[in-house]
């Protein structure tokens, strides 16, 4: 089937998938004691990026079985994203499945992950996919958590959200060696253009971003450019 006609009918795909998204994360928002809210960027955003994000892997990945893998996590972090721009927070429901689901993969390999084979060694850091997702995983969290006390330390508020620690090591469960560090580049630059704007826009230094969304950004990013 001709790439373009797969990738309009996965947007479909997408875009009913962000629907599912948005459904959810008003369920689970009142199961966290908080009031989901209606603007219309909170009600059409994760179906309209979903359908894009879908579209783009629709196109560019040619195996199925790759591309509906990193959809299902691609659906993750579209979550994240909108459901820490609306509420600066990152769910211990969502995350702690999520990864699970990472390891699963990791364990599973090819031809769902790169690094599943032993024709495939040269993906791989420690020798074993399961093995690199683990130690890449335990560490990227261990050093978003040492910045989040370090900063908590030096400016006496929360530089870092433990959501971000937990998203940092998802990430890290996911993508491995060395593709979370230049997910975690991406998201840093995002995080800075976001900080512009919101800087330009209320005329002030003084506020908070949520560090989340730019995170699951550059995870989207790196999802699309892992081999296959």
């Amino acid at each position: 089937m001709n790439q373009l006609v797969i990738a309009i009918l996965w947007a479909i795909v997408g875009a009913a998938a962000g629907l599912g998204i948005r459904w959810g994360s008003v369920k689970l928002a009142r199961l966290e004691g908080l009031e989901p809210a209606s603007k219309w960027w909170q009600r059409f955003g994760p179906p309209v990026l979903a359908a894009a994000v879908f579209a783009v892997y629709g196109y560019e990945l040619s195996s199925f079985a790759v591309l509906l893998v990193r959809s299902v996590f691609a659906l993750v972090l579209v979550q994240v994203v909108f459901f820490d721009f609306e509420h600066h927070l990152i769910l211990d429901r969502v995350m702690f499945p999520a990864m699970g689901l990472a390891v699963l993969v990791a364990i599973l390999g090819k031809p769902y992950w790169p690094g599943g084979t032993i024709l495939d060694r040269g993906h791989e850091l420690f020798g074993r996919p399961i093995l690199d997702a683990v130690i890449i995983g335990v560490v990227t969290g261990l050093v978003f958590l040492f910045l989040a006390l370090v900063g908590g330390a030096i400016f006496k508020a929360e530089a870092l959200g433990f959501g971000d620690v937990k998203l940092a090591t998802f990430m890290g469960l996911l993508m491995g060696w060395p593709y979370t560090f230049t997910a975690i580049f991406y998201g840093v630059v995002l995080a800075a253009f976001g900080a512009l704007v919101f800087i330009v826009t209320h005329r002030s230094m003084r506020g908070t971003i949520a560090y989340g969304p730019y995170l699951a950004a550059g995870a989207l990013i790196v999802l699309l450019l892992l081999p296959v």
